[in-house]
């Protein structure tokens, strides 16, 4: 090792992921109860030491992959947590992410096996550390990102009423939308599909189902929600 590394701290390097899901009209959180000291016990969200021979993003993939059983799913980082004392342990540097994961398709039995519990946004439990910090800048990217790129696979069946999609929009951006303005702004987009299928539970027409279009579904829109 060169000399000139020698002379400054060593510190640990963590992950930290904010997995998101919705269900029934909320956006959801996944947390579990830490199993270790400082703070066994308390809420946390799913996290894990960044190891030699792995990059920031890969440990982020495993702590994923041993949490909810899945690995092609959508992640991006939200930033660096770095506050001297953030972790009272040690030293501790966290690089945060956000995930966002389809209810219907996560390996329900590990996150038995973890004890982690699904929480709507609304109604989240005090966190350990600065987690609480990172869920609400993970919050804000997401926003970000819905606002110019159609969050709906992601987080949504195969097939969906414009009316669930609306609803996933406002469970992201906690504010209700005009029902008129959204439907014309969405199919402004041309990024969705109108099935010939129905969903009679919305109304006695009932409302076509849509898929999201894949040869435009990764690209960038028109500003969709002004955040």
């Amino acid at each position: 090792m060169m000399k000139h590394y020698t002379k400054h701290p060593k510190h640990f390097v963590a992950v930290d992921c904010v997995i998101l899901g919705y269900d029934e009209g909320e956006l959801c959180l996944l947390l579990y109860p830490r199993g270790f000291e400082p703070s066994k016990g308390a809420w946390s969200l799913m996290g894990g030491f960044v190891q030699d021979n792995e990059s920031a993003d890969a440990a982020a993939k495993r702590v994923l992959k041993q949490t909810i059983g899945l690995e092609e799913i959508f992640m991006e980082q939200v930033g660096a947590f770095a506050n001297p004392d953030r972790d009272p342990e040690a030293r501790v540097i966290s690089l945060a992410y956000y995930a966002l994961v389809r209810m219907d398709e996560h390996d329900k039995a590990c996150v038995r096996e973890n004890g982690a519990h699904w929480w709507p946004i609304s109604e989240l439990p005090e966190m350990i550390f600065d987690h609480g910090e990172m869920v609400e800048q993970a919050l804000v990217k997401l926003q970000q990102e819905a606002g110019y790129r159609l969050i709906g696979k992601e987080l949504l069946a195969d097939k969906f009423t414009l009316l669930q999609l609306r609803k996933l929009y406002e469970a992201i951006f906690q504010r209700e939308f005009d029902p008129g303005n959204f439907r014309k702004k969405i199919l402004s987009l041309n990024v969705l599909e109108r099935l010939n299928e129905k969903d009679s539970s919305e109304s006695k027409k009932g409302a076509f189902y849509y898929s999201c279009k894949n040869e435009v579904a990764e690209r960038g829109l028109d500003r969709i929600v002004k955040v």
